[in-house]
């Protein structure tokens, strides 16, 4: 067993609760003292995870010593206040530390990806990242859940396979940490173009045309960025593409259905809380720009969110492009 400590409160908090079942010591981590007491206190995240009752043991607390003698430290936190959690406790992690990114964005103003700032912030650690299709709701009330690891070092995400898989939580290992996190990363705008097809009224066809052309631009994006085509097959993207498009428990589609029924995007975002979809969108279409690949969905998501489109001309926008062929040349013909 394992002394873990997860930076975050709100999928870290469903977290503590599976790695408190099966054994680990576990503490949780946020800024936010009032946030700490509320969970201390009530033993229940009402806000995220109402119902699901926190284990007597799993702690929580503000202090960033927490990290401390930890064999494993799980970052939880929104790609927008990312880094700053981390220098928070830097100085308090082990050297020997396994250090695992678990959250999906980028890094607003470098486009990196979080695993690459953990490399910067920590470059005496080992680093990994788990991904795949989860929500927290789920994984608090341990429904059979699978998720990738992937490392920079092939026996750090072995360990993280060995010690943290279990029966309801089972994880695979992936040597592309690029395409395992840039999968859940680009799935977010795609889950709230779904959500927006879905609060306009439109139907099956629609989101299954979204989905699959939107798997093509995650492809072709990630390509680029450095990824293997063949990773975004598995878990790490068209998995986690299917349950974040098809889903209430996924802010990020509902924030898109309030989007689609005509409420603005910056207050649909406002009601639903973190999405990552809308912060990390303009980030992803300027990396697709400064790296001449196409993402006309990513685009439109864009022009829906911050220039004020009208959702149904970016539909019109898309239906309307350049005929061509569906074949991706350059990642099915090796």
């Amino acid at each position: 067993m394992a002394k873990i400590t997860v930076l975050g409160c709100g999928y870290g908090t469903a977290l503590g609760v599976l790695y408190t079942k099966y054994g680990h010591e576990v503490t949780t981590w946020t800024k936010f003292e009032q946030e700490a007491e509320q969970l201390r206190t009530e033993r229940e995240h009402k806000r995220l995870l109402p119902g699901v009752r926190l284990p007597d043991n799993l702690g929580v607390t503000t202090d960033p010593t927490c990290v401390s003698g930890a064999d494993i430290v799980v970052v939880c936190i929104p790609s927008a206040f990312y880094r700053e959690a981390v220098r928070s406790v830097k100085e308090y992690v082990n050297k020997r530390t396994v250090v695992v990114n678990a959250s999906k964005g980028l890094e607003e103003a470098t486009g990196k990806r979080l695993s690459e700032l953990l490399c910067e912030e920590l470059p005496e650690n080992p680093v990994a990242v788990i991904t795949g299709p989860c929500h927290a709701e789920e994984i608090a009330r341990f429904v059979p859940t699978t998720e990738v690891c992937a490392a920079y070092d092939p026996e750090t995400a072995k360990y993280i396979q060995n010690t943290l898989s279990n029966e309801c939580y089972r994880i695979y290992v992936n040597d592309d940490v690029a395409g395992c996190e840039l999968g859940g990363v680009l799935k977010n705008p795609i889950a709230l173009g779904c959500g927006i097809a879905r609060g306009m009224g439109l139907g099956d066809n629609t989101v299954a045309a979204l989905m699959t052309r939107g798997m093509t631009e995650i492809t072709r994006l990630g390509v680029g960025l450095g990824a293997n085509w063949k990773t975004f097959t598995g878990m790490a993207g068209i998995g986690d593409l299917i349950v974040t498009c098809t889903s209430q428990h996924s802010r990020n589609y509902r924030a898109g259905f309030l989007i689609g029924q005509g409420t603005p995007a910056a207050e649909a975002v406002k009601q639903v809380g973190t999405v990552e979809g809308y912060l990390n969108s303009k980030t992803a279409f300027r990396l697709a720009k400064e790296h001449n690949i196409d993402t006309p969905i990513i685009e439109q998501i864009v022009n829906v969110c911050y220039n004020g489109s009208d959702p149904r001309k970016s539909i019109n926008a898309l239906m309307t492009r350049e005929s061509k062929h569906e074949r991706e040349v350059f990642w099915f013909d090796e």
